[in-house]
Order: structure tokens, then sequence, then C-alpha cells
């Protein structure tokens, strides 16, 4: 048995029995023994460019053979650092507001978490430390990100986990106005996913994220956007917020502002609250190793540069429609119970177990995501309408072998 632990997954499985992925180019995966497959799945909800990039993998080259690292810690800064921070500001429903960087979306969650009890402290709230999180909400698994999850196995098993964290059901604006009516002088800010993704790619209710604003304006308490899956082009916007028109106090990102070429994520901050942390004297106890790691950034800025050369932000409406119709159609054949999503991110409701149509699906050369009942897509937005057709058919194909009621027709 390998000493590899893979995250997720059982640690009794043996490393033979995982599928070894060895290369990849555009939407294309190929296993050691040969298989292809078409990633459905964008890696995990990150590669909106698609694999083998060239544009990417030479920028990285090349700042390794300039700067392969050097930390950001005062006083030490580097330019590329600056000029991706600037460029993900520039995108971002802030562009007057600030960047901190890191390298994880749980290293960005748990950073948001921190400074939004860091801004009420600041402003002489200091009761302020209660954290509003929603049910299916998934916010990485470091402690605060465990914390703050609205997913409740990904939380049992740890002890006792950060306090001052009340859950909300996911949909129901009125229970967290209640909540905001019992606890509101006490609530430092909400956390919410705009489209929650890792809970199963649910969209918001209408007015819902508009709400959450709204009380958190009411009662002094900040709201943050949980964007590591949603932003950089995966809603028709580089940010969902842009997508429904709702300003957050902060964002979080990772994973598709590098399409997972390197590691890095980050917190966007409003004028308001980077305002807090700009008073002379104040200086942020915070920060990690590799924030604004050079190789890196090279990588987020080549990215972004590429979603924006090729058109991916509009051309995740036209992915969005190709995956609609498809979805569509296998409804009105009761091959599915409905379906859900936007843009570049989809999930087709099984009503039964989804895992085996999964693996059945990697049988046919097909990569998604099982979420309890429910399969998720997420692919990179550079997928051609053919590779999308080429996924709807083995999900039609495998529904049809597998689904218990056809089964048992």
């Amino acid at each position: 048995m390998s000493r590899l632990l893979h995250p997720f997954s059982y640690a009794s499985k043996a490393e033979a029995d995982y599928i070894n992925i060895v290369s990849g180019e555009g939407v294309v995966l190929t296993a050691d023994d040969g298989k292809q497959y078409i990633d459905g799945i964008g890696s995990l909800w990150l590669c909106q460019v698609g694999h083998g990039r060239r544009e990417i993998i030479d920028a990285i080259t090349t700042q390794l053979n300039q700067l392969a690292t050097y930390n950001i810690f005062d006083p030490m800064t580097n330019n590329v650092a600056a000029e991706a921070a600037d460029l993900i500001a520039e995108k971002s429903p802030h562009p007057d507001g600030r960047v901190f960087l890191g390298c994880s979306g749980s290293e960005a969650i748990d950073t948001a978490l921190k400074i939004s009890r860091m801004i009420q402290q600041r402003r002489g709230a200091g009761d302020k430390q209660i954290i509003l999180r929603r049910t299916r909400g998934y916010h990485g698994t470091n402690f605060g990100g465990t914390s703050a999850q609205g997913i409740e196995g990904n939380r049992e098993g740890w002890g006792d986990l950060v306090p001052h964290f009340i859950e909300v059901p996911s949909d129901d604006l009125e229970a967290a106005a209640r909540v905001f009516s019992e606890h509101g002088p006490q609530i430092a800010a909400v956390i919410t996913e705009p489209i929650q993704g890792a809970g199963g790619v649910h969209m918001p209710p209408d007015g819902y994220l508009e709400g959450m604003r709204r009380l958190c304006d009411q009662h002094n308490s900040l709201l943050i956007f949980d964007e590591v899956i949603c932003g950089f082009g995966r809603t028709g916007s580089w940010f969902a917020s842009q997508t429904f028109d709702v300003t957050p106090d902060m964002i979080t990102f990772a994973k598709g502002v590098t399409s997972g070429y390197m590691p890095v994520s980050g917190v966007i901050m409003s004028k308001q609250v980077a305002a807090e942390l700009e008073q002379p004297g104040l200086k942020l106890m915070h920060g990690y190793t590799y924030s604004g790691h050079p190789a890196c950034v090279a990588a987020a800025i080549a990215n972004i540069n590429v979603i924006e050369a090729d058109g991916l932000v509009d051309r995740s409406h036209h992915v969005g429609a190709e995956f609609e119709k498809g979805f569509s159609a296998m409804a009105a054949d009761g091959m599915i119970e409905s379906y859900r999503g936007t843009a570049g991110i989809w999930a087709a409701e099984l009503g039964h177990d989804a895992l085996p149509i999964r693996d059945r699906m990697l049988e046919l050369g097909v990569i998604v995501r099982p979420i309890g009942t429910s399969l998720a897509v997420c692919p990179p937005l550079t997928i051609s309408d053919a590779e999308i057709a080429q996924m709807i058919e083995a999900m039609a194909t495998a529904l049809n072998e597998l689904a218990p009621e056809r089964t048992s027709a």
C-alpha cells in the first residue's frame, strides 16, 4: 500500500484501485493504461481554461527562472504579486479594494473569518463574533472553514470546533431574519456561497442574496461571499456577485484564479473593509509563507489573460445553454427528476444514489461528481459542443442501464 493518504477517501483503499491520471490536453485526460476521459468536473470545480495551456506553463517557467520564490512579509514584496492583486481586484466588484493572497480556498476562508471579527473589534463591537452559516454550505476544511460548514458530515469527528457559529436553513430568509432579530448585536458576518457547489449545486432563491445583504446592512454585519467555486467566469460573469448583482464586503477566491495550474487563493476586500486595515500603526498579524508566491501568482496572471483572450466568461453562457438542452431532454424523457445550475456549473437530480451512475460514466470515459442523489458537472469552459454531447450521452447510457426504475422494469 502506498504511503499517500488521499483526501475525502477511504484510507483502506489500495493505491492500485485509483485511476492514475498521467496527462491532460484541453478537456481530455489520459490515465496510465491509455484510457481517456472527458474532464466533466474541471479537476475539482476549477480548470476554466482546460489542460496543457502553454501560455500558463510558459509563464510559470519564466517566473521560476527569474525568481522562483520569496516571501512578501514586511519589508519584502515582488512585482508579480502586486500585479496579480491589481488584476484580480480590477475584475471584481471592488476595483478600489485590497486583495490578500494565499494558496488554498481553506486559507482564504479562514482569512475572511478572522478579518470579519477583527473589523468588528476595530469598530468597537467586541461582542460581534457570531458567524452565520447556511445549511449545505461548503467552506473548506481548515478549522475555521470546518466550523463554517453547513454539511454536517464534514463537521463530525473532530471534537470541539471554533465557537460562535450559528446555522440557518439554506433557503429560508425569514429564518435568517429571526436569528438576526435575536442575535443581531453579536453577529459579525454571514458567510455564503452565491451558488452552493459541493452541497449539490443549489441556486439561491429569488431575492435571497439581496435579503442577506439587507440584513447585514441593518445590523452592521459583514457579508462574505465564498466564490472559491463560483469565481472567474464560472457563472457567466467574472464573479457570481456580479451575476446576481449583490455586492458583498469580502469575496474569497481560489480554484479558477489559476485553473489549478498553481495554488493561489485570496480575499478581495471592499474599500471600506480595507480602510479599517489601513489605519496608521495597525499591523496585520496574519499571513502565510506562500502568500504572493511569485511562480504561483504568475500562473494567476496568465490564466486570467487566457480567460479574457478566449472570451471564456461569455462562452460560459453557451456552455450552459448546451447542458440545459441536454438535461431538459433527459428530464422530459423521465431519465432525471430535474436539473439546476447556470452557465458553467450544473447538477442533474436523479432521485436515487448517484454513485453507481458516476462509476458507469467513468467506464464510458466521462468524469462527473456524485453528490448524494445528484450528478454535478463543472467542465473547463473551453469544452466543445461535441464533448458536451458526449457527456450527456454517457449519462443517458448509464441511467438507461442502471437507474432503479429502469432496472426493475
